[in-house]
């Protein structure tokens, strides 16, 4: 049990480390605004692994979700806030450990310099509730219930998988995605769908 507490332990303080380091760098990175996102709000609680290159993450993400505000609140193995990530109308912020603060125009472009790795929570926004992104070019492909089972968008590949009892409109249990460059898995914990 200590060699496994240990081993997550290092892997916070490096994430931790690399947080640092890649807030320190530039005040904005990236040129475009950021990607479509759904209208539709919600809460979610998951677990998100990722792996990069030689890297990996694992950890849990808390995301409030509306057209125009995304927070996201992304902890370590031991629970602790590794990064806090916003975006509004201008633009998005992601502040480490240490409370630096990095900013970019987009989701994507901010995960890829703050944390190592694109993690796309626009199109993200759209798989949690069983939905394709409205810029998608190939219409994903869905099973009789039509829930989505795979879809290809902006390099990725995603693969949607649900409890066997979810009904038409529920969101998946997990969403696989692989570009590239990153493989991140997102386990879905809980979603709300909020009014308004």
């Amino acid at each position: 049990m200590s060699g496994k507490f240990h081993s997550q332990s290092l892997t916070a303080i490096v994430l931790v480390m690399v947080f640092a380091s890649g807030c320190a760098e530039l005040p904005w990175v990236g040129g475009a605004r950021e990607e479509s996102a759904s209208s539709t709000a919600f809460e979610m609680l998951g677990r998100v692994y990722a792996r990069f290159g030689e890297r990996a993450f694992s950890g849990s993400l808390r995301w409030q979700h509306a057209r125009e505000l995304d927070e996201a609140w992304l902890a370590g193995p031991l629970g602790q806030t590794l990064a806090h990530i916003r975006r509004d109308g201008t633009g998005a912020t992601l502040t480490g450990a240490d409370q630096r603060e990095y900013r970019a125009f987009s989701l994507s472009a901010l995960t890829r310099e703050g944390l190592g790795f694109a993690f796309p929570l626009g199109d993200l926004s759209h798989y949690v509730l069983n939905e394709a992104p409205r810029a998608i070019a190939v219409p994903p492909e869905r099973d009789v219930l039509g829930r989505i089972m795979r879809a290809e968008h902006d390099g990725w590949n995603v693969r949607f998988h649900y409890r066997d009892d979810a009904p038409s409109n529920a969101p998946p249990l997990r969403i696989d995605m692989r570009n590239a460059e990153v493989e991140i898995r997102l386990v879905i914990d809980q979603l709300v769908r909020l009014p308004g």
